[in-house]
């Protein structure tokens, strides 16, 4: 089994939600841009009358009609890609044993090593990708060119009659995930309303989960059949197709399509989307919300990203990603099972089931609180619990007066722990990135804050064990809860809310023109 791939759905947690929403009435859209704000012309009122501070604590106006479409199906078609991005994650735990037989790697581990990273190292490429991609495509196709690499290394993987062909499915499916990890949360961010767009947002971490949980499901039949492991991979195919093909029928983003200049168009999808009675009110609003950027606003580089009108911003959405693989989380989650081992837990897989079962479960609790209690508060609750967590962990390691205890002590600390993670730290950064940077940079921006991602997320794998063996698993997670605590401090200093809040009010407060 390998330790390096189980727990890597918790980091993005990548981001980063169930569904089951009715939406009847829709307020201002974030995605939209505020596409349900009462007139262009209230708009400007505001912006006359309210300061930085008065925008933060304003509520969008509601629209008086309702809505007679709903973003949540075409929600659902994106979210294909995140498990997608869960199960190619998790596919390789319960099948590494059996494919490095049937491939005669067995004493290889070296070769059994690239299998695993490969996924790894082609996510940091597709995750710097998308963004060019989705800027200069759209999102959704964007969406389409993804499931391309994700059939082919599918296929690859599952027909491999060699080790190096399974390498170069791994790398397909890596930059197909990578892709997906980047675009996903940016097309769902888009679309949804605000007053739900926290809600929505959060199921791309609850389907990454979905899909680890699908992985380990479709490995029960390896114990009699040996060869399944090549069934396991390519029911990958499946869902990929299913993208492509859910993206021909799904609307493009009506921001983009405004940013784009292309109304007609845009028009096609705000009807599907919101129905025909906000047609005129979007268009309106998105087309003054584009007057008021500037004339360029479209195709910003990537140099743009570190500009002093941006700089701070994307700053803050890389930081965010690096305190919540700096924070440990993927250390905890590899090598839950031999620290519960060590440990003495009698049960150490059922004890990792659990720790699975707690992340599942804190993930839907963020997602009906997103709304209600607002990004920043979920993610200070979310690292103070992490920190007292590892304490704990800390102690039940290295006090010789709890050693009779540290074997429940480590399952308690550890399930706290991710449940902690999963209600703020694992959700919120994949959320609240497109909410916080600019339309301009928005694409790029979250490419790269979710690169830092993939690139901590390779290094922690690597460097967990040598670090642990040399100063001790006590040490190095009491290191991890200072982390913590210093995350809460610059959330706390840096990260505004957005919650109620369109993405317009968001940018004229964070990225206003110099």
């Amino acid at each position: 089994m390998s330790h390096s791939e189980r727990g890597s759905c918790f980091g993005l947690r990548f981001g980063s939600g169930p569904m089951g929403l009715e939406l009847g009435r829709v307020g201002a859209s974030g995605g939209t841009g505020g596409v349900f704000r009462s007139s262009a012309k209230s708009r400007s009122v505001i912006k006359s009358q309210a300061s930085d501070e008065d925008i933060e604590d304003k509520v969008p106006l509601k629209s008086p009609s309702k809505s007679s479409g709903s973003v949540l199906p075409y929600v659902g078609v994106a979210s294909l890609g995140a498990i997608l991005f869960g199960y190619h994650l998790g596919v390789v735990n319960g099948a590494l044993e059996y494919l490095a037989k049937d491939l005669g790697i067995v004493e290889n581990t070296v070769l059994q090593g690239w299998v695993v990273s490969t996924l790894l190292a082609g996510a940091t490429v597709g995750s710097f990708t998308g963004g060019s991609l989705a800027d200069h495509f759209g999102r959704r196709k964007t969406f389409i060119l993804d499931a391309i690499p994700l059939t082919i290394g599918s296929i690859l993987c599952a027909t491999a009659m060699n080790v190096e062909t399974l390498i170069l499915g791994r790398l397909l499916c890596g930059i197909g995930i990578g892709i997906s990890s980047a675009i996903v949360p940016l097309y769902i961010s888009e679309i949804s309303p605000t007053e739900i767009r926290g809600t929505l947002g959060s199921i791309n971490q609850l389907f990454i989960c979905i899909g680890i949980l699908a992985a380990l499901l479709a490995g029960l039949p390896l114990a009699t059949n040996p060869l399944w492991w090549r069934t396991m991979f390519g029911i990958a195919v499946i869902p990929s197709v299913l993208l492509a093909l859910g993206m021909t029928v799904t609307p493009e983003s009506p921001r983009w399509l405004v940013q784009q200049k292309k109304l007609a168009e845009a028009e096609v999808a705000i009807k599907k989307l919101y129905g025909k009675n906000k047609v005129t009110e979007v268009i309106t609003d998105l087309t003054a919300s584009s007057i008021e950027g500037s004339e360029e606003e479209e195709d910003a580089g990537w140099f743009d990203l570190f500009s002093p009108r941006y700089f701070k911003v994307v700053s803050v959405g890389a930081m965010l990603f690096l305190f919540q693989q700096l924070a440990g989380i993927n250390a905890v989650v590899y090598y839950s099972t031999s620290v519960f081992r060590n440990a003495g837990v009698a049960s150490d897989v059922a004890a990792s089931a659990l720790v699975g079962a707690a992340n599942v479960f804190g993930t839907i609790i963020a997602s009906s609180l997103m709304d209600r209690k607002g990004r920043k508060t979920l993610l200070i609750t979310s690292f103070t619990g992490m920190a007292a967590s590892m304490l704990l962990l800390s102690l039940s390691f290295t006090w010789k007066i709890l050693t009779p205890y540290s074997g429940p002590l480590s399952v308690i600390g550890t399930v706290l722990y991710v449940l902690s993670f999963s209600l703020g730290a694992g959700p919120v950064p994949a959320l609240l990135l497109p909410e916080i940077f600019a339309s301009r940079i928005r694409a790029k921006a979250v490419a790269l804050s979710i690169g830092m991602h993939w690139i901590s997320n390779f290094f922690i794998g690597l460097c967990f064990l040598s670090v642990m063996s040399k100063f001790g698993i006590g040490k190095v997670y009491l290191g991890f809860g200072f982390i913590c605590v210093g995350a809460v401090g610059y959330i706390w200093s840096n990260v505004v809310e957005t919650k109620g809040r369109s993405l317009e009010d968001i940018e004229r407060q964070l990225s206003p023109p110099i």
